[in-house]
């Protein structure tokens, strides 16, 4: 049997479109107050924020802050819940102007509610609760246009973040996620990548070598990172059809079997002593030179 998400007893104002105009007149309409940690949203809530499980069995994911917030619903994510504390309201008003209007429910939270939701030392005391985007899981209905990222294996949520907020930046057409990589929904994930998350596109698929034929067959070159003198130095070539550049973890880089199936291997050239960079420097270098005209 499907568990029940939890019930909307007293739910907070459902505000309409002109709520978010006038917040400081809606805030004296007062959603109800949550003044306990037991309180069956927060810990729903507290849940997501805490397991990668949940959160894909559920389709939903939590945001903390404000400015994330806004952003969310500035992009089209679906806000299910939003939750903010009295002194938030009075000094994020305009972030949460943006945010009511999209935001199925609301609720106030009181200060030591807030902190049981917090992954922040110090909290703005706004929260979200939004649905998931769909679509992202395979490559169906991929196409050749523009150049990707991919990442395989990746295990660090700030690396991640951070490679989600650069391709964005660059302009690239999306990232692939390979293998085990870390939940791109998660609040680390979310904070470092500065709400690129809820933009750029991304999919995901299980193997990257398998998924390498295919695409190859879209229309794609690949190529794969790696730290090795002998390989092709990545300024020295020039992306004229749509490409992929995989990158590799933290500790161990790409798979043997993802390098062979790529084909091309390149490198960045680097001087001193240094042997490699970590996953998110090397990711926006390569981006760069993936972008460069």
């Amino acid at each position: 049997m499907r568990r029940q998400k939890p019930q909307d007893k007293k739910a907070g104002i459902a505000p309409g479109r002109d709520a978010g105009r006038n917040f400081s007149l809606w805030v004296k309409m007062m959603p109800e107050v949550i003044t306990s940690r037991k309180n069956e949203w927060v810990r729903h809530a507290a849940k997501l924020a805490s397991s990668a499980e949940f959160r894909r069995s559920e389709g939903l994911f939590i945001i903390e802050g404000a400015r994330l917030c806004a952003d969310a619903a500035d992009s089209g994510i679906a806000v299910r819940t939003l939750f903010y504390t009295e002194q938030a309201a009075q000094r994020y008003a305009s972030y949460l102007e943006r945010v009511v209007p999209r935001a199925a429910r609301a609720y106030l939270l009181a200060p030591h509610v807030a902190e049981l939701l917090a992954e922040t030392k110090t909290t703005q005391g706004v929260f979200c609760i939004c649905e998931k985007r769909p679509g992202t899981v395979g490559l169906e209905g991929l196409s050749p246009q523009g150049h990707l990222l991919a990442v395989e294996n990746l295990q660090d949520p700030g690396n991640l973040g951070a490679v989600l907020r650069t391709a964005e930046a660059l302009g690239l057409s999306g990232v692939l996620l390979a293998g085990n990589c870390c939940d791109v929904y998660s609040p680390k994930v979310l904070r470092a990548s500065m709400g690129a998350v809820f933009r750029l596109p991304f999919r995901s698929v299980e193997r990257l070598a398998d998924a390498a034929p295919t695409l190859r067959q879209i229309g794609f070159a690949l190529y794969a990172a790696v730290p090795d003198r002998t390989a092709k130095r990545v300024t020295e070539l020039s992306f004229e059809k749509p490409s992929i550049i995989a990158v590799g973890n933290e500790g161990n880089g790409l798979e043997a079997e993802t390098v062979a199936a790529c084909g091309q291997a390149v490198t960045i050239p680097m001087r001193g002593r240094a042997e490699s960079l970590n996953a998110a420097a090397s990711a926006a270098i390569l981006m760069w030179e993936l972008m460069r005209d």
